[in-house]
């Protein structure tokens, strides 16, 4: 069998249980022999996010966690953006999770301020076909420059309008740079991010996205 993990196979098996006329019993049966024949190749989700540069945190908190384990129980949102660009995801996909997480902040920016906001919806029409690369970057830097202005203000609300201001820029600058997009959720606050990155990547993208980095080292 081929070095690529199981899990892709799995998940798509575990989703017919019940689906097909297969008795259940047999389908379990080829998930437990799959899982002994690729156990010698596949790769662990701490060997991966080692091999992709991932922080000493993440690679611990790994440890012995299974792909699916990972994707659905981490709690950042930051990490989980992270390891979607470096796997190759969708560019689009990974721009509409980093605008979710990116709106999530901009209830701290003052009203009046609608630069973060016009950064992230023309980053969001971008994934739609309906604006340019060109016009996503000039949205991002007039984003860049709210954020500048806020965190001029000096006190602490101005802090949060600049760091939401910031998310908004660095969401936008997923478009055109996908290490970009973790930043927009670590900018706009850790708790709820990896929901929504979630929900708009579910693991059946993620598990393609591991299955052809591995078709790539062989």
């Amino acid at each position: 069998m081929s070095k690529h993990s199981t899990e892709c196979l799995i998940y798509k098996l575990n989703y017919w249980k019940g689906v097909v006329a297969i008795d259940d019993d047999y389908i379990d049966e080829v998930i437990a022999r799959l899982r002994a024949a690729d156990a010698l190749n596949m790769k662990s989700t701490k060997d991966i996010l080692t091999e992709l540069g991932a922080c000493p945190e993440a690679v611990k908190w790994a440890g012995r966690k299974t792909h699916k384990k990972a994707w659905g129980t981490c709690q950042r949102g930051d990490w989980l953006l992270w390891i979607a660009g470096k796997l190759n995801v969708d560019r689009k996909l990974l721009v509409l999770a980093a605008c979710g997480c990116a709106r999530t902040a901009l209830k701290y920016i003052p009203a009046g301020e609608d630069r973060p906001r016009i950064a992230i919806e023309t980053a969001e029409a971008w994934t739609r076909g309906e604006a340019t690369i060109g016009q996503v970057r000039t949205a991002a830097w007039a984003a860049a420059w709210a954020a500048a202005a806020a965190w001029a203000a000096g006190d602490a609300g101005a802090a949060a309008a600049a760091r939401a201001a910031a998310a908004a820029r660095a969401a936008a600058w997923a478009a055109g740079d996908a290490g970009a997009a973790a930043w927009a959720a670590g900018a706009a606050a850790h708790k709820d991010m990896a929901k929504i990155v979630r929900k708009i990547i579910p693991f059946s993208v993620i598990c393609k996205a591991i299955a052809g980095y591995e078709g790539k080292e062989e």
